[in-house]
């Protein structure tokens, strides 16, 4: 994809719902990973999306709709130096 959009996204969870959320993060096909984190956020996931409309959509209409998901902070990945221990060149 050319004007592929890779986010980081952090999500804030209500405890009772982790699983749910969880379990409803990993049933999306735009998101790639999924991991239950230590520290200030709950839940961290990866997302490719074919651009930055389609990552709102995404957003808005998929995740934020997940009973549990409180807020969410993302970061869209601008350049990949390194992935899988090998550099890159994009």
């Amino acid at each position: 994809m050319q004007n592929e959009v890779r986010v980081i996204l952090n999500l804030f969870v209500e405890s009772k719902d982790l699983e749910l959320v969880t379990d409803s993060l990993v049933k999306l096909s735009e998101v790639t990973d999924v991991y239950e984190v230590t520290g200030e956020y709950d839940i961290v996931c990866l997302l490719r999306t074919e651009g930055i409309l389609a990552f709102r959509e995404v957003l808005k209409n998929k995740i934020l709709k997940i009973p549990g998901v409180k807020s969410t902070v993302s970061s869209i990945v601008l350049y990949t130096h390194k992935r899988d221990r090998k550099p890159v060149s994009e």
